[in-house]
């Protein structure tokens, strides 16, 4: 009888590879036929994730956002060092600072289980579990676009060039987004997703003693946990309430209270369009969430692999490239 079940699994997942579909664009119910189980056991997996440390639901989300900056979202992220390429998990913006690679393989492994074979990307992954984390929070759901194929390669140059720093005024953080296709909505509403998460000393030590657009009060507070020199590590919550994903950044950013530089820079008080946008979403939450769940669908677009493009595969192990 196990021989029989191994057998029928085995042809099952011959049957899903062959006839997965190709399409050029992405698509909501790409695996609708070939696994519908697919998504729930994401769903599945994420929330059990989150219940056992909420602050992963914010690793999860930036994950995606870290992998599609980076030539597209195409699970690169994902990939160890090979002796061919050094990829972007030892980036500057990436190294001991992304996580939730452990709860990626978790999934990447029950998913497989799910599909009877190796049908769903780690691309796809990474943008179910973003949207599925920000729900667990909290926030809105939206339909995630799915038909992505996973990178061969990855690079810790485009990693290093790619991704927005933290301490970026707001010229330079526009047209970084701008160069990835998004535009200021997509800047303000995507930064909010820093309404969930904690961030390293390292990352707002500059702000807190050098900033003037800082609330005196709130400064202090962080500098006992960020000393001037020492405690790279140590944590703080990017708003006042990291474990959910409600409007309270934009109004932390009202009240000089944004944690990193490039947050405050989105809200000045010089009546600029940004202004505009964190007064207006810190008003109407339901605004916000759509126009987050629209920003998620748009980035998640970037340069995606998809279809008989040769350049991509789906990887049976997220952290590296299958044996040819």
């Amino acid at each position: 009888m196990a021989t029989r079940f191994s057998s029928l699994i085995f042809c099952f997942a011959v049957i899903s590879t062959i006839f997965l579909p190709s399409n050029a664009e992405l698509e909501p119910d790409f695996y609708d036929q070939v696994c519908p189980n697919a998504l729930p056991t994401i769903k599945m997996v994420v929330e059990q994730a989150i219940k056992r440390e909420p602050r992963m639901g914010a690793s999860l989300l930036r994950l995606h956002f870290h992998d599609c900056f980076v030539n597209g979202c195409d699970g690169s992220i994902l990939l160890d060092d090979t002796p061919n390429f050094t990829g972007e998990k030892t980036a500057a913006p990436n190294f001991n600072s992304v996580r939730g690679f452990d709860v990626i393989d978790e999934i990447k492994a029950a998913v497989n289980s799910a599909c009877y074979g190796n049908v769903f990307s780690c691309a796809d992954i990474l943008a179910v579990a973003a949207r599925d984390s920000v729900a667990a929070l909290g926030g809105p759901t939206y339909q995630v676009l799915l038909g992505r194929k996973d990178s061969k390669t990855a690079s810790m140059n485009d990693a290093n060039n790619d991704l927005p720093p933290p301490f970026l005024d707001f010229p330079a953080l526009l047209a970084n987004f701008q160069s990835h296709g998004l535009n200021l909505e997509d800047l303000v509403v995507l930064s909010a997703g820093h309404t969930i998460g904690l961030a390293r000393c390292t990352t707002f030590r500059n702000r807190i003693y050098n900033d003037t657009n800082i609330d005196p009060y709130y400064a202090g507070e962080l500098r006992r946990i960020c000393p001037s020199t020492g405690g790279d590590g140590n944590l703080a919550p990017l708003d006042g309430s990291p474990t959910n994903f409600d409007t309270l950044y934009f109004n932390d950013l009202l009240a000089k209270k944004g944690l990193l530089h490039s947050d405050q820079e989105l809200f000045k008080g010089d009546g600029s369009a940004s202004d505009g946008l964190v007064k207006y979403y810190s008003n109407n939450p339901k605004a916000f969430w759509a126009d987050f769940g629209a920003s998620m669908i748009k980035m998640g677009n970037i340069e995606v692999l998809t279809g008989d493009d040769d350049e991509g595969e789906i990887r049976m192990n997220c952290r590296s490239v299958n044996k040819s």
